[in-house]
């Protein structure tokens, strides 16, 4: 299949640090490839991949100083999908809701996959309105707010099998992975690691926007002899921080829709300790890959029998349910069904495509 692959264009394709979507799409991408398939990926220009590149700006823009609004950068990167959309079988959106309105004026197969949480008001009306679209989900639990979308399946998220090298012996301190943000319980992973007595290591970002909350709720507690933060950190840093940790502590507090550093950990051997919340009891399996625990008391409680857990059946539990070429075939599966679904549809609307920019014409022919 002829397949274009749109992404957020914040981090790069894969991402340098932090970046869920941004990691996923590369994962897909890649494998989609390895299938055999033309892949051409819509992403910033620092972008790494062996599809056909369409950079729709020169830098990921998170870490761009010089970008503003970035919703800009997005609306230029859909003209430039649809100059050539005509070019593909289907289009594979993974930018939200901002391709709808457009989805629905052209007749060509598009399907959205929805890495965000999905339970905010706001959102009920759009979603009402834009019915005929198809979305697929990243777990079952993200779908309950919006039962009602036009949903196409769900496809868990996978990684590649040698990405994070399984790592047989348990360290001795717990991980902590991703954002600094209330939602994420960073609070709670530093009052489970004081209660044990185990250390804990913090690799989390903070973005702006949770500034404050970092500077006046989380930096008053840590304390040197039982947390250690060490900011953001690259993929190279990643398989030695998740591999020999003794467990990844995961106690979100709001309906997470996936979770990906669950199997990042998963894939080294290092079982989670997470909060039953959201996509959790979907993705763990509680006493083979970690322990899903309701508050922090149980938290301790996993922290004590963690030992109990085999490293080996955790990374087996990986590669049974959470690699990229599983992924790709059920996506694969949805793409074929939307193909299949537009074709009854393409005498009803009529587009008449503009021709691509000189730069873009560039890029699609290289």
């Amino acid at each position: 299949m002829r397949i274009a692959q749109v992404s957020p264009l914040y981090e790069s394709v894969p991402p340098l640090f932090y970046g869920g979507t941004e990691r996923i799409v590369s994962y897909l991408t890649e494998a989609l490839l390895q299938m055999g398939h033309d892949v051409t990926l819509f992403a910033s220009g620092d972008s790494d991949t062996a599809a056909r590149l369409i950079p729709c700006c020169r830098n990921a823009l998170r870490l761009d100083k010089t970008c503003i609004d970035p919703l800009a950068h997005h609306i230029l990167m859909l003209e430039q999908v649809y100059r050539l959309a005509d070019r593909f079988d289907v289009i594979h959106f993974h930018i939200d809701y901002l391709s709808f309105p457009l989805a629905r004026r052209y007749a060509l197969p598009t399907v959205s996959t929805l890495h965000g949480r999905l339970d905010l008001p706001d959102l009920v009306p759009l979603y009402r309105e834009f019915t005929d679209i198809p979305v697929v989900s990243i777990s079952r639990s993200q779908r309950k707010p919006l039962s009602w979308a036009n949903w196409q399946g769900t496809v868990y998220h996978g990684m590649p099998a040698d990405i994070l090298p399984f790592q047989p012996n348990a360290g001795s301190y717990l991980a902590f992975l991703g954002r600094v943000s209330p939602e994420k319980g960073v609070d709670v992973a530093i009052e489970v690691a004081r209660r044990s007595g185990i250390k804990l290591k913090m690799a989390a970002k903070v973005d702006p926007s949770d500034r404050n909350y970092f500077e006046t709720a989380i930096r008053p507690l840590l304390d040197p002899a039982i947390v250690e933060y060490v900011g953001e950190i690259s993929d190279e840093e990643k398989p030695a921080f998740l591999g020999n940790a003794l467990a990844l502590i995961f106690p979100i507090n709001w309906e997470e829709p996936f979770g990906l550093v669950m199997i990042e950990a998963m894939a080294c051997g290092t079982p989670v300790i997470a909060t039953r919340r959201g996509s959790v009891p979907e993705i763990l399996t509680d006493g083979i890959s970690g322990y899903i625990v309701d508050d922090i008391e149980g938290a301790v409680e996993a922290v004590k029998r963690v030992h109990l857990i085999d490293r080996e059946s955790c990374r087996q539990e990986f590669e049974e349910r959470f690699l990229s070429e599983r992924m790709a075939a059920e996506y694969l599966a949805v793409y074929r069904a939307v193909a299949g679904a537009c074709d009854g549809q393409k005498e009803d609307l009529s587009i008449v495509h503009r021709t691509p920019s000189r730069g873009v014409q560039r890029a699609i022919d290289a």
